[in-house]
């Protein structure tokens, strides 16, 4: 139990991390697609602010999307255990898309820019099956040698 719930925290955080990543990112190529320059400098500071600054809303959502997902996934894949890589994997998929596409659909607005579009809207999915990697490494019993 203890190991699936630091597995739990632990994809949480890889897919906080990376979607925050892909989120600003966006933001700023649709700042340079205006004519500003986007350097270096302005990345990694933009990283940092957001990482620092979407705690408080954005996290509790990838974690809310994630523990319904993988719960999901968990009994589907007890049918399927030789599913468990891609059961997880599109479950986090899933629940990251999922997550901004019931936000638009409840509360009538995108909540994070990027996701306005096709790539942005994947590249959070894709965070999502980042976080779904890492909690199948994590929760995969050892085999014995």
């Amino acid at each position: 139990m203890t190991r699936t719930i630091i597995a739990f925290l632990v994809a949480v955080i890889g897919t906080y991390i990376l979607g925050v990543l892909f989120i600003g990112q966006g933001n700023l190529a649709a700042v340079a697609e205006m004519g500003l320059s986007v350097g270096i400098g302005d990345r990694v500071a933009t990283l940092v602010h957001d990482l620092t600054h979407m705690v408080a809303i954005y996290l509790p959502l990838v974690a809310i999307s994630s523990i319904i997902a993988f719960s999901v996934a968990a009994g589907i894949i007890r049918l399927t255990p030789n599913l468990r890589l891609i059961g997880y994997v599109s479950a986090g998929f899933v629940a990251l898309i999922a997550m901004h596409l019931i936000m638009k659909a409840v509360l009538g607005l995108t909540g994070v820019a990027p996701t306005r579009t096709m790539v942005g809207l994947l590249a959070q999915g894709v965070a999502g099956a980042f976080g779904g990697y890492l909690f199948h490494l994590m929760t995969q019993r050892k085999s014995a040698s």
